[in-house]
């Protein structure tokens, strides 16, 4: 789905780029100067917002900026941008206060490598929801010129290979969970997708490709619940069914551990970062992979359905286990048009 276009009373050649111009001038901001050349139709639709609109404008918040932002980089691209779901309200609810990267306290608007930056993960899947997701911008500008990943793997080998400390900003561990974080989005093979450590869990409202990755986070995340024990023997139940509760109850007995001796049970955020930490054991690994290698993705999608159904997942999983890729930027239905590229004129005026 592309972005909407705006009804108004004299036809434009580019209704999406008149519409963004709009927006700027409803919430009283300046479009960049590079696109307010003579003829621009973002600078038409800027003049006529700020003509509607005068100083009855809205209130430019920290997710209104993003979204703007987001909008003039999919309108540049050539790339899709799903107006009806990419709201500023969307926006706030993937907001954290951590980089899930980096680990380090978000910043705001103080051009630090800790500021918060909104981010497509998959470039090829336009700016769609289940797409999207906060880091600092050092982790998002590594991202981006990792782009995809096997190349964020690629640099996790030059890392080792070098023994270097860090390599375009981040450290190994950082780097790990930028893999973790792009393979969420990355269609694997059943087989490949169960053998990846789970270096970080999902940042709000991703979409994961690989049912077995939901599995194994849904799993996860059931130490982080107070109620943790009597959860953990339900879903000992789905997997008895399945003729394999001696696996379910290894890995669950592998992952326990790692947890208690952490000692956070009273810090919700590191308690997280203690259940990622713990998928650095090659124990936990070994066992989780005996466990779900007996499964393939429609068996883990379907142990999902089940947990959901029976309350045993955090609120906002029923969409994952419906559709675990997010309508619009499936590898089928790719959002990325490059042949529709913008570029700004070389003089921009100064109006």
């Amino acid at each position: 789905m592309t972005q909407g276009r705006l009804e108004f009373d004299t036809p434009v050649q580019d209704p999406v780029g008149f519409d963004i111009g709009w927006e700027h001038a409803r919430h009283a901001l300046a479009p960049p100067p590079a696109w307010l050349g003579p003829g621009s139709a973002l600078r038409q639709g800027w003049e006529a917002g700020q003509a509607r609109f005068g100083r009855r404008t809205r209130a430019a918040t920290p997710s209104v900026r993003d979204w703007l932002r987001l909008r003039l980089q999919a309108w540049e691209r050539g790339s899709d941008f799903e107006l009806r779901q990419v709201t500023p309200q969307f926006l706030r609810q993937i907001e954290v206060g951590h980089c899930p990267v980096t680990r380090e306290p978000l910043t705001q608007g103080l051009e630090r490598p800790t500021d918060a930056s909104v981010a497509q993960l998959l470039d090829t899947a336009g700016c769609t929801a289940g797409n999207l997701v906060m880091l600092s911008a050092a982790a998002s500008q590594a991202r981006a010129a990792a782009r995809d990943l096997p190349q964020v793997q690629a640099q996790q080998q030059r890392l080792a290979r070098g023994g270097l400390a860090s390599l375009d900003g981040l450290t190994a561990a950082q780097w790990a969970r930028l893999a973790t974080l792009l393979s969420f989005v990355t269609p694997l093979p059943h087989e490949e997708a169960a053998r990846l450590p789970l270096h970080l869990l999902p940042p709000p409202r991703l979409r994961l490709a690989n049912p077995v990755q939901g599995l194994q986070a849904l799993l996860t995340l059931q130490l982080a619940h107070p109620q943790w024990s009597p959860r953990l023997s339900r879903i000992e139940a789905l997997f008895q069914a399945l003729g394999l509760r001696q696996d379910y109850n290894l890995f669950i007995h592998t992952l326990i551990p790692r947890l208690l001796a952490a000692q956070v049970r009273d810090d919700p955020l590191r308690t997280r970062w203690a259940l990622e930490d713990a998928w650095s054991h090659e124990a936990l690994n070994r066992r989780w992979q005996r466990l779900v290698l007996r499964l393939d993705a429609d068996a883990s999608q379907t142990l999902i359905g089940r947990m959901v159904a029976r309350g045993l997942a955090p609120q906002g999983w029923l969409a994952q286990a419906e559709e675990p890729t997010a309508e619009g930027w499936t590898p089928e239905r790719p959002g990325y048009a490059a042949p529709a590229r913008r570029r700004a004129p070389q003089r921009a005026a100064g109006g």
